[in-house]
C-alpha cells in the first residue's frame, strides 16, 4: 500500500502530528483494514514471521533506548530489564500470532497439542507453558494455565479458539492504541492483539515518556506499516483527545490509569457527573482497557529457613522495585499471617532487602509526590534507601491508590494455614483496588498441607492474573498466556480494565491466567524436594547477570536452538 504524502512525512520525524496528517492516517488504516480482511490467513501468518524478524533486527537498538529514556547507566544490569519487557516479550508475541494462523491455514485450533485439566470449580484450564522441550528446560520448574470459565468444556475451548484471526472478507475497521509509558512492549503487543483478534488496524499514540522510540517502533512494526495495518505517532493529551473524538475510530485501547479512563469516556467534572447519571459517556465507540491496581501478595505462613526468608524477601522486593516501582501489575500489600511465628524476621529480612538491592532513582511523572502522599498518610511510614515500607490499617489510601513508585504496605491479618488463606483471599477481593493480578507466596509443606482448600483458595481469588511463588509479571511476558482483569468490570466502575491482550492462542473469553514457580531457587530447590533447576530469576532486583541473561534470552528467542539456549542459563546460573 502507497503511504501518503502526510504519512510519509510523519514517520521521520518526532513532531506530534498535526490534525491533517492524523486524518490521512486514519484513512490510510481504513484502506489497510479493508487489505488486511482481504489477506488469506496463510499470508497473515507470513506478516508476522516478518514482524518478527523486523523485531530481531532492532532489538539491540529497542532495549537501549528504552533504557536511556528511564535513566539507565550504559552498562548497568538494570538493562536486563528493558531486554526482557521488551524486543524479547515482543518477539514471543508475534512468533505465537504466527503459529496461531498457521494452525488455522491447516484447519486445526490453536489450541491444538496444549494440555488440559479440569481446575476448580467446573472449570478448564489450558497449559501454556512449558509448551516445547526448549521451554521445559529454559524455565525448569515454572509452569502457566489459562483458566476459562466455570462450564467451559475443552471441547468447547477448542471449538471457540481463534477469536477473528481466520476470518476472512470482513474488515474490524480501525483502532485507537493509546500507549503505557512505563514498559516499551505495551503498545506493539496492544497492536498486534487488535489486529489479530479482530482483523482491526491501529492507530498507536505513544505515551510521551516513550517519544524517543518512535524510530524503533517504526523499525520494528514496518510490515505492518507497510502494509496499513499500523501507524505509530507521538503526541501529547491534547492529541490523544482530538484521535478519541474522531469519527474514523471505530474503537479504543488504553494502557494507563482508571482516571484517564474515565475522563475519555465520562469527561470531567459536572460533565463527568451528568453523564454518569444518564448512563451516556461521551465516547462513542467501544472501549478495552488495562489499568493497573493495587495488587496482593499473600504470604502464607510456614516453618522458612533462613535462606527462605532472605530469598522471598528479595522476591516480594523485587515485586515492588521492578522498573523502580512504575508498573502496573507491581505488588503493593503484603499480606502477613500476625500468628505467623516468622513475620517480624520475614520484614526485617524485607527492611534488608530495600536497604541492600541497588539504589534507583524513580523516572515516571509525579513519582516524588505520589511517594510523599504515600508517607504523608500512613503514620510510622518508613524511608529506606529511598523506598517507602508502610503498615496499612486495611483502611487507608494504601488499599485504594496505586502508588505507582517504590512503596510498599504491609497488612496482617489473623489465622494460619487455610484459615489465615481464606482471610487474606477475601481482604484481597473486597478490600483492594483492582483485579490485575494477585500473588502468592506458599512453601511446598504449607501447601500440601491445606490440599483442595489450597486450590479452591485460588479459585475464589478474583484477579486476571495469579502468580504462585511467581511474580504475576511472568504472566505478562509469556505469549500465550492472557492479561487483563479479572473479568465482569464496566464502563461505570472500570476497576483495572475491561477485556483481555496477549493471548496467543486466542482463547475466547478466558478468565485468568496462573503461573506457578519454585519456592527456592537451584540448588535449595532439589533440597527441599522441587523438581526445579531454575537459579535466582534473572528479574530479581538483585540479580548480578540480569543485562547479560536478558541480551542472550532476547537472541535465543530470535533464533532458538540448544546451544543459545545453553549460552542464557550460563549467565543466568551466576546471578
Amino acid at each position: 500500500m502507497q503511504q501518503s504524502k502526510e504519512t510519509a512525512a510523519m514517520a521521520v520525524t518526532d513532531a506530534p502530528p498535526t490534525h491533517p496528517e492524523l486524518d490521512q492516517a486514519l484513512r490510510d488504516l481504513r484502506a489497510g483494514a479493508d487489505r488486511w480482511a482481504a489477506l488469506p490467513v496463510p499470508d497473515r501468518a507470513q506478516v508476522f514471521r516478518e514482524v518478527f524478524d523486523a523485531v530481531a533486527g532492532v532489538a539491540r537498538e529497542w532495549a537501549e533506548t528504552a533504557a536511556r529514556a528511564k535513566n539507565i547507566p550504559d552498562g548497568s544490569v538494570l538493562a536486563g530489564e528493558e531486554w526482557m519487557s521488551g524486543p524479547y516479550v515482543a518477539l514471543e508475541s508475534s512468533a505465537a500470532y504466527a503459529r496461531a494462523y498457521e494452525a488455522m491455514a491447516r484447519g486445526r485450533s490453536p489450541v491444538d497439542g496444549l494440555p488440559m485439566r479440569a481446575a476448580p470449580g467446573g472449570r478448564t484450564a489450558v497449559r501454556v507453558l512449558p509448551r516445547t522441550a526448549q521451554e521445559w528446560v529454559l524455565f525448569h520448574g515454572f509452569s502457566a494455565e489459562a483458566w476459562l470459565p466455570p462450564g467451559v468444556s475443552p471441547e468447547q475451548v477448542r471449538r471457540e479458539a481463534g477469536l477473528d484471526a481466520g476470518t476472512v472478507g470482513t474488515s474490524g475497521g480501525v483502532g485507537l492504541v493509546l500507549g503505557a509509558g512505563n514498559i516499551s512492549s505495551i503498545a506493539p503487543l496492544d497492536a498486534f492483539y487488535e489486529l489479530v483478534a479482530a482483523g482491526r488496524t491501529s492507530l498507536v499514540k505513544l505515551n510521551p515518556t516513550f517519544a524517543g522510540l518512535l524510530g524503533v517502533y517504526e523499525k520494528a512494526l514496518a510490515p505492518l506499516i507497510r502494509i496499513g495495518a499500523v501507524r505509530v505517532v507521538n503526541g501529547d493529551g491534547a492529541v490523544g483527545a482530538y484521535l478519541t473524538g474522531h469519527d474514523d475510530v471505530d474503537k479504543v485501547h488504553i494502557t494507563g490509569s482508571r482516571a484517564t479512563h474515565d475522563t475519555i469516556v465520562w469527561g470531567r467534572g459536572d460533565e463527568a457527573a451528568r453523564r454518569r447519571a444518564e448512563h451516556d459517556p461521551r465516547l462513542a465507540v467501544p472501549i478495552t482497557s488495562e489499568l493497573g491496581g493495587v495488587s496482593p501478595i499473600i504470604v502464607v505462613p510456614g516453618r522458612w529457613s533462613d535462606a527462605d526468608l532472605r530469598f522471598q524477601a528479595e522476591h516480594v522486593a523485587t515485586m515492588r522495585l521492578h522498573n523502580a516501582g512504575h508498573n502496573c501489575i507491581a505488588g503493593q500489600m503484603v499480606v502477613l499471617s500476625a500468628d505467623w511465628p516468622q513475620k517480624d524476621a520475614f520484614l526485617a529480612e524485607l527492611r534488608r532487602a530495600f536497604e541492600r538491592l541497588p539504589a534507583r532513582e524513580p523516572w515516571y511523572p509525579g513519582s516524588a509526590d505520589r511517594i510523599r502522599d504515600a508517607v504523608a498518610a500512613h503514620a510510622g511510614a518508613e524511608t529506606i534507601n529511598g523506598r517507602v515500607l508502610l503498615e496499612s490499617t486495611g483502611d487507608d489510601p494504601a488499599c485504594d491508590t496505586e502508588y505507582f513508585a517504590p512503596v510498599l504496605a504491609w497488612r496482617q491479618l489473623p489465622g494460619a494455614g487455610a484459615e489465615f488463606l481464606r482471610a487474606a483471599v477475601s481482604f484481597a477481593n473486597e478490600r483492594l483496588e483492582g483485579t490485575l493480578g494477585a500473588n502468592v507466596v506458599v512453601d511446598p509443606a504449607a501447601r500440601k498441607a491445606m490440599g483442595a482448600a489450597f486450590d479452591e483458595a485460588l479459585a475464589d481469588l478474583r484477579y486476571g492474573t495469579i502468580g504462585v511463588n511467581a511474580w504475576t509479571a511472568v504472566g505478562f511476558n509469556l505469549a500465550g498466556a492472557t492479561w487483563g482483569a479479572f473479568p465482569g468490570n464496566t464502563l461505570e466502575d472500570v476497576g483495572s480494565g475491561i477485556g483481555v491482550v496477549h493471548n496467543g492462542h486466542l482463547l475466547a473469553g478466558p478468565e485468568r491466567t496462573v503461573v506457578t514457580g519454585p519456592f527456592r531457587e537451584f540448588p535449595r530447590s532439589v533440597a527441599g524436594g522441587e523438581f526445579s533447576l531454575f537459579p535466582k530469576p534473572p528479574w530479581f532486583a538483585g540479580a548480578r547477570t540480569a543485562a547479560t541473561t536478558g541480551e542472550r534470552l532476547t537472541r535465543y528467542a530470535a533464533a532458538p536452538s540448544w546451544s543459545r539456549l545453553v549460552a542464557v542459563l550460563a549467565p543466568a546460573f551466576r546471578a
